[in-house]
Order: structure tokens, then sequence, then C-alpha cells
């Protein structure tokens, strides 16, 4: 499962997106929330990565 946050951050030179990824432990089968600051065209490469 994976969600991308509607947040869009500027800085004085580029946009930047703050994406959130949940990921189930192998270990303990728990969910945790992995959060990323990145360009809009690197949401979809870090959604996709497991």
């Amino acid at each position: 499962m994976a969600k991308k946050t509607v947040a869009t951050l500027q800085t004085s030179s580029k946009r930047l997106t703050k994406a959130i990824k949940m990921v189930k432990s192998p270990k303990t089968g728990a969910y945790t929330f992995m959060e990323s600051i990145m360009t809009p065209e690197e949401v979809d490469t870090f959604l996709k990565k497991k």
C-alpha cells in the first residue's frame, strides 16, 4: 500500500513533494511509514520500490 501526500513544498529554486509509503515489516508484520521529500518526477519510483 502506498499513499502520496497532497502537500507540495516550494523552495527558492525548485518544487518538492513529500511522499509517504506504508511498509510491512517482514519480521514482526507491523506496518511502518517511510517519508521522503523529493522532486515530483521521483515519486513514482519511490512508491514502486519495495
